[in-house]
């Protein structure tokens, strides 16, 4: 019989455990066994919990998700302008943390697993909304509304790829200079739509 009060620790400690056998083992075909052994618990009680692995799976997906969001609030409250904001949004899916193996492993995991499972493919299609969501809120006051659509569709199919790139081992440059890659993108896109309105201005 599970200790009173000790269900969220238990929980916490397999969503971690499953996070470090799937980087380990490189995909989500761990057994509950494993993953119970590395949380220090029986497979039985982590059936109680979760009731089946995948179930368990999806909770790990979420426990990223959750904290890509708090760090994006956090970093979005510190920035002052929407630029600012467009950088904090950049930033924080460039963070250290966020290219551990293990978590590397888990998010490539994810997404190969998304082909065959329409759960996970809802919670990568969160992530992505949420990712050009927090973008476009900055854009829309940088540039007109369909460029920067344009705009948050180019960073995020940037941060994406990159992030895969140097999860692969097969990105030549740093995860800084993959940042910054980013930031040129961005400053490039919007001194270009500046340009463009200062010309129209001029000829009007």
């Amino acid at each position: 019989m599970p200790k009173v009060g000790m269900e969220p620790v238990r929980r916490k400690a397999l969503v971690d455990a499953a996070l470090r056998a799937i980087g380990e083992n490189g995909s989500l075909a761990v057994p509950m066994a494993e993953i119970a052994r590395h949380a220090g618990v029986s497979p039985a009680l982590a059936h109680h919990y979760f009731g089946s692995k995948e179930q368990l799976l999806i909770e790990t997906i979420r426990s990223l998700l959750r904290q890509l969001r708090t760090d994006a609030v956090a970093a979005l409250k510190a920035a002052g302008t929407p630029r600012a904001r467009v950088s904090a949004v950049i930033r924080v899916n460039f963070q250290a943390h966020q290219f551990a193996p293990e978590t590397v492993a888990a998010w490539l995991a994810f997404y190969s697993e998304a082909q065959r499972s329409e759960a996970v493919r809802r919670l990568l299609f969160t992530y992505a909304r949420r990712l050009r969501s927090n973008l476009l809120a900055s854009l829309k006051h940088l540039a007109g509304r369909d460029d920067a659509a344009r705009i948050a569709e180019g960073v995020a199919a940037m941060i994406d790829g990159l992030y895969l790139r140097q999860g692969l081992k097969s990105a030549p440059i740093s995860i800084a200079a993959s940042q910054a890659l980013v930031e040129d993108y961005v400053s490039a896109e919007l001194a270009q739509q500046h340009a463009g309105r200062t010309s129209q201005e001029t000829q009007a």
